[in-house]
């Protein structure tokens, strides 16, 4: 009796490349996104048209600076710019791409070396690595000369890609768990923030370069064109003047920073993927009860010093509240500031700096959202209340005075003109006073909520109340300002307006702190009487 004979063996199916998986994986993550809403299908259209409009433009610019003087040390500066661009986004738009997150795989079997491959890969897949694309594409063709400089300007355009695209890798692994964390999202909040000073800065240099030219940018160049991957466009230039050396030297470097990148990438992730989540944990000593800080010590008792210090701790410890005082701070310095050093400035612009921190009084109980009812339980009276929105204002003085007064005395000295000074300071007081006296009333009576998630500061359905608030309150802060701004016009057009000047400063802080105690009066009986309906309002959203 023969033996039976063996089932022939099954064909083994090679696995998919983990490449492959995770390129369909991110074009499968943007195919959903889009079919999500017609809203965000629309937005995304948008973007991606006008990014590659913007694209356009600037691979046209670069190829019209083919054959200037300084075309070189302008694309130089582009591509540090740009790389310093991806260096920073993931830090402030960590949610902006799903697949920048890699404890989504960590339960999968999947080895560093081959997912960093595969996610590398992923990442060239979008609207920033094609931006990025063409910017090198222009860049190249600006500084290329002949065919060995355009080989070069090939493979340093790829490799420059691929460093930016690693950067932001290597950036948004080695600070996933900070960026999931409250202070990850304090980094998200301040974004805004950073493009604004960013766009100012952009825009004093360029007024700086319209009038002084290009050739400001050599020294600059001249260093980064040793620096990866602005040093690929320094090969494709260095190549097209002869310096094969030089150019294979900068092409290595680049090679080098890629390298680098990759094995930094890969060690973070592997610890990601390996070691447990301690980012949220503090020692003990940090989470043990402790009394009162020293700033407390310095506050008055009651509840006075006791609204104070909450108050200032939510400009520490809450995002949004942290957010808009971190903006008010950095506009209302940088509006006098830069106007001054363009010499185009005056030192009545220093009010800016009140006028940004004094918006910070409206909608006082929006900002504390639910938690408003534990506050609400403690006002039964026009006097409590009158003590909330008193010592609420004190914590914003606490902050306000002495930068107002820091910014006006820095306007003053680079204008050098210092005899206006106290009538620039007593009008900044003066305002400052007129917001604080608005901000109360208008928190009284249209107060609206603040949404903690995202990057809303209305609640849907109280858009209407935020501008009546604010934009409703700045309108009377001005005109509650108008006798004194009368009051330093006629000082300046007199002619015995010198001998004056002096006492506005005085004058102005009186006024100021007259019409705040006038608000606060008027606004405490407001508080008392609609505590029910300001706490419906701040609790929506």
């Amino acid at each position: 009796m023969s033996a039976p004979t063996a089932a022939p063996a099954a064909p083994v199916t090679p696995a998919p490349s983990v490449t492959a998986v995770l390129v369909r994986l991110k074009l499968s993550l943007l195919r959903n996104g889009l079919r999500q809403s017609t809203g965000r299908r629309a937005a995304y259209v948008a973007s991606a048209v006008f990014t590659l409009l913007f694209a356009a433009s600037q691979l046209i610019g670069l190829i019209a600076l083919r054959g200037h003087a300084h075309a070189a040390s302008v694309a130089v500066l582009l591509v540090a710019v740009l790389a310093l661009g991806w260096a920073v986004m993931p830090l402030f738009f960590p949610g902006g791409d799903e697949t920048l997150d890699p404890t989504r795989l960590v339960m999968l079997p999947l080895r560093p070396r081959p997912l960093v491959r595969a996610l590398l890969a992923a990442s060239l897949v979008g609207i920033g690595p094609l931006f990025t694309l063409c910017l090198l594409a222009g860049s190249v063709i600006a500084v290329a000369d002949g065919a060995a400089a355009f080989a070069v300007g090939v493979v340093g355009a790829v490799l420059a890609l691929l460093v930016c695209v690693a950067l932001a890798r290597t950036v948004a692994t080695a600070n996933t768990r900070l960026l999931t964390s409250r202070k990850g999202r304090d980094l998200a909040v301040l974004s805004g923030l950073v493009i604004a000073v960013g766009a100012q800065v952009v825009n004093f240099g360029a007024q700086r370069l319209g009038s002084s030219g290009l050739g400001q940018l050599d020294p600059a160049a001249d260093v980064l064109r040793w620096v990866p991957p602005a040093s690929a466009i320094g090969a494709a230039d260095a190549a097209g003047e002869g310096a094969y050396g030089v150019a294979v030297l900068q092409l290595a470097l680049t090679a080098l920073a890629l390298a680098g990148l990759v094995a930094v990438w890969s060690r973070h992730l592997t610890r990601l993927m390996t070691e447990p989540d301690g980012s949220t944990l503090q020692p003990a000593a940090d989470t043990a009860v402790r009394g009162s800080t020293g700033l407390g010590r310095l506050l008055p008792g009651g509840r006075t010093g006791t609204v104070v210090e909450r108050a200032l701790r939510y400009v520490w410890r809450d995002p949004k509240t942290k957010a808009a005082w971190v903006t008010s701070l950095a506009i209302g310095l940088i509006v006098p500031v830069f106007n001054a050093v363009q010499g185009t400035g005056s030192i009545y612009f220093a009010c800016f700096a009140a006028g940004m921190l004094g918006i910070l009084m409206y909608n006082q109980f929006g900002q504390d959202t639910s938690a408003f009812w534990m506050v609400a339980t403690t006002i039964a009276t026009a006097r409590d209340a009158y003590v909330e929105l008193r010592a609420r204002a004190l914590a914003l003085l606490v902050i306000t005075l002495p930068y107002a007064t820091l910014v006006t005395v820095v306007t003053a000295a680079l204008l050098g003109d210092w005899a206006r000074l106290p009538e620039a300071l007593g009008l900044s007081f003066a305002l400052l006073g007129a917001m604080l006296a608005t901000g109360a009333w208008t928190s009284a009576r249209f107060p609206y909520s603040i949404p903690q998630e995202g990057y809303k500061n209305v609640a849907p359905g109280q858009a209407g109340l935020a501008w009546i608030s604010i934009f409703g309150g700045m309108v009377a802060a001005a005109l509650l300002c108008a006798p004194f701004i009368a009051l330093t016009i006629w000082v300046n057009i007199s002619a015995d307006g010198e001998d004056w000047a002096p006492l506005l400063l005085p004058v102005g802080a009186a006024y100021g702190a007259g019409i705040t105690f006038l608000g606060l009066r008027l606004a405490a009986p407001r508080t008392a009487e609609r505590l029910p309906e300001i706490l419906t309002a701040v609790s929506r959203g």
